[in-house]
């Protein structure tokens, strides 16, 4: 128990380093100063933007001295209980001990979670790599799995683009996850996802590797200013046909846009007109031009997206095996769960924190 609080009050220790608790402190007093300013409402947005950040940085300082406090307290506890054991005290530590460690793995991911934009609501995008029918499939059994995390979790799910391939599966898709801190739990999730196992689609039921990339960026509503020219867009509009089955609507209003001098593409088709699918697509471009820009500086791309590669063998970021025994393995963090329909149910949680942590 003492080995395991010692560690715990290193690791505090690193983390009030990584945050700078002078730096944070002088934040919070340049904001306070700000709030107090007689004309401070005149800007909603300004203002709304200002208390929130105060918030998150005043909640960050609390957690961490009560954090603080707390395990220098049972330290000292342990020590006298070295020296005078008696057993029902122990009990009464071992449970404290137990919240202890919940508090600080609370507030480990709180700190993992203060980056920019993790607050904000995600869009992930998921295309199948080469393979045809085994890849598309494998492409919407993530959707799936990604749809049920949300459901686990209280969080929206709403489908902005989805094209259903021909025989089975996806050809691509893209969705919004919505709730505070989706795109911060899912950042991680940007990369090769591979599938192992006995293909439903051959007749020899022979065993088939598959590939899908998995694409989170953070949605942005009018937090950023990023110029785009109209004589920088290409617009097609188009039917939403069949693609999404009961996921979409149904209606003359699907918007592709593609922003010409970078190549960038965003598709809506869940609006019920052409003017929303329209603002959708401008809104999903502004996200892919602003992780384009932070891509070219290497210490906030890890912070904003997993690195993107090849959607190909050796290129995975986690391999789901469901043939010859069934295993989740994360190769980033070696975090591994044996139990795939758990996983696939959308519990991966314990995958979403193990990246997290990897990245102190």
């Amino acid at each position: 128990m003492k080995q395991s609080l010692n560690t715990s009050a290193k690791k505090l220790k690193d983390l009030g380093d990584s945050l700078d608790l002078e730096k944070i402190q002088a934040q919070i007093e340049e904001l306070e100063e700000a709030q107090n300013a007689e004309n401070f409402w005149s800007d909603q947005k300004k203002a709304q933007s200002t208390i929130k950040e105060l918030n998150k940085l005043k909640d960050l300082r609390t957690r961490y001295y009560q954090n603080k406090e707390g395990i220098e307290g049972i330290l000292k506890e342990v020590d006298e209980l070295n020296k005078n054991y008696d057993a029902e005290l122990f009990e009464l530590l071992e449970e404290e001990y137990e919240e202890v460690n919940r508090n600080f793995e609370e507030f480990e991911i709180k700190v993992l979670l203060s980056n920019d934009y993790d607050h904000s609501n995600a869009l992930l995008e998921i295309h199948p790599g080469a393979g045809g029918t085994e890849s598309q499939d494998w492409a919407e059994m993530l959707f799936r799995m990604y749809q049920r995390y949300a459901q686990n979790n209280g969080y929206g799910f709403e489908v902005i683009s989805y094209e259903e391939a021909d025989e089975a599966g996806i050809k691509s898709c893209l969705v919004a996850i919505k709730g505070d801190m989706a795109y911060g739990y899912l950042k991680g999730e940007s990369g090769v996802h591979r599938l192992v196992r006995i293909s439903p689609f051959d007749a020899s039921s022979r065993r088939h590797t598959s590939f899908a990339s998995v694409e989170v960026l953070p949605e942005f509503n009018n937090e950023i200013e990023i110029e785009i020219r109209d004589e920088d867009l290409e617009v097609d509009t188009m039917r939403s046909s069949g693609a999404g089955g009961q996921h979409i609507n149904k209606t003359d209003s699907a918007v592709r846009m593609k922003h010409i001098p970078t190549g960038l593409m965003a598709f809506s088709q869940s609006e019920r007109s052409q003017i929303l699918n329209r603002e959708k697509c401008l809104a999903i471009l502004k996200a892919k031009l602003y992780q384009k820009a932070i891509e070219d500086r290497e210490n906030e791309k890890r912070a904003l997206k997993g690195e993107q590669r090849k959607i190909e063998w050796g290129s995975q970021i986690r391999s789901y095996i469901f043939c010859p025994y069934t295993l989740v393995k994360d190769h980033r963090t070696n975090y591994e769960e044996g139990n795939v329909d758990k996983v696939m149910n959308g519990e991966i949680n314990d995958f979403l924190f193990a990246y997290l942590k990897s990245q102190i």
